[in-house]
């Protein structure tokens, strides 16, 4: 079992902790560390950043960087979930085209965990970037 907790500290932020023991701070105002629906898609983009990155990996593929972005688009009435995410990969290093695409979709369809609780509320939407560093 995972378990996740936040105590507060003043105004709308909180410290947050899960199972592993790393701390965060989470700011509902957004001033002093992310807002929740931030951190949403910063796991988001980890979430599938990792599975890209263990397939490219088993496959060997040369990689030498990976950045995913998220660009998101929220409901105009509370409450106000994702209704739209691109996702964009920019992909370093002599890789295949077409592994990284089946990587992608792969993360996409079957392995990310995140991705597959926001496509209840989402439309997820991918481009990949390809560059040589």
């Amino acid at each position: 079992m995972i378990e996740a907790k936040v105590m507060w500290t003043d105004n709308f932020r909180f410290v947050g902790q899960a199972s592993s023991g790393h701390g965060i701070v989470v700011d509902g105002a957004s001033k002093t560390g992310g807002s929740p629906m931030e951190l949403v898609l910063i796991g988001l983009c980890a979430c599938t950043g990792y599975d890209v990155a263990s397939i490219l990996g088993k496959k060997r593929e040369p990689f030498t960087s990976i950045e995913v972005r998220a660009e998101a688009e929220r409901a105009a009435t509370p409450p106000t979930v994702y209704t739209e995410i691109r996702l964009v990969y920019r992909v370093g290093g002599s890789v295949s085209h077409k592994a990284v695409e089946d990587a992608v979709r792969l993360s996409e369809e079957k392995y990310c965990s995140v991705a597959a609780m926001l496509r209840k509320t989402a439309k997820i939407s991918y481009l990949i970037e390809y560059t040589d560093k």
